[in-house]
């Protein structure tokens, strides 16, 4: 076989090979044996139902802004409307995506729009992705303690008839 023949083998081969990877579905196992990482995205401000049950129309931009934090969209054209959109993607798991958004007169809150919002809790549990793990128990039952082998009692040992020789120190602090 000719070299010529041999590098259009090899890269055929590797453009093939190459093909292959895209086609590849996002969640497959890689060769059957393992996932790629997928890093999780997080984006934007997390709002609670107990952030915006503090919400009031009447309340100043500055009170808004400590509650909700910093807005993620402010248009230069609606400056009287701020928008906090959030959205997680992880891998395995559908895209977690909320959007409020407050409208201002001036520099008071006229009215608010947010979609269904989870409590703190909530939104923890979901996304808590750590399985937890069983706890054993730290005491034993009043059965298991009866269970147990009785300790044996050993002689306490004898006085040594010599005392211990008395050790010298050094001082610990200098004597000047």
């Amino acid at each position: 076989m000719s070299i010529k023949r041999f590098r259009l083998l090899i890269a055929l081969g590797a453009l093939a090979m190459l093909g292959a990877c895209g086609t590849s579905p996002r969640g497959e196992k890689f060769y059957g044996l393992f996932r790629p990482y997928r890093i999780e995205i997080v984006q934007g401000n997390v709002v609670t139902q107990e952030m915006m049950a503090q919400i009031q129309p009447g309340l100043g931009r500055a009170q808004v802004r400590d509650i909700l934090g910093s807005p993620l969209l402010t248009d230069v054209f609606h400056a009287d409307r701020w928008d906090y959109v959030f959205a997680i993607r992880r891998p395995g798991t559908e895209v977690q995506q909320r959007r409020v958004s407050v409208f201002f007169e001036g520099d008071k809150v006229a009215r608010f729009e947010a979609g269904e919002l989870p409590s703190e809790r909530e939104f923890v549990a979901s996304i808590d992705s750590s399985e937890t793990p069983k706890v054993p128990p730290l005491e034993l039952t009043p059965e298991q303690v009866r269970a147990l082998p009785a300790p044996v009692r050993t002689a306490a040992p004898a006085a040594s008839a010599q005392p211990a020789a008395k050790r010298a120190y050094p001082p610990l602090e200098s004597l000047n």
